[in-house]
């Protein structure tokens, strides 16, 4: 699959589980970006001039921290976000 492909594949599961997407220009020492909440909304801010495998990267990250088992992708978007999922720790 294509990067671009991939790129678009993420956004639009971010549209569906209305997490805000948007792309600006951020400053070098901030980084790629990534997720926050902002008055109580979930928004991953990516920067836009960063190069398309890197959006990739950081919005798989981004994804990884939500349930997404009601939401349908390819296999290759899921697998890649559930690379970035952090297993859990043992109590």
């Amino acid at each position: 699959m294509k990067v671009q492909d991939t790129l678009k594949e993420l956004e639009d599961v971010a549209a569906k589980k209305a997490i805000r997407l948007s792309y600006e220009s951020l400053g070098g020492e901030l980084g790629i970006g990534g997720l926050c909440k902002v008055k109580g909304e979930w928004r991953v801010i990516l920067d836009k001039r960063a190069a398309d495998g890197d959006k990739v990267t950081a919005l798989a990250g981004a994804l990884a921290k939500f349930d997404l088992e009601d939401v349908f992708m390819s296999e290759h978007t899921r697998s890649l976000i559930d690379r970035h999922k952090k297993p859990l720790i043992p109590k």
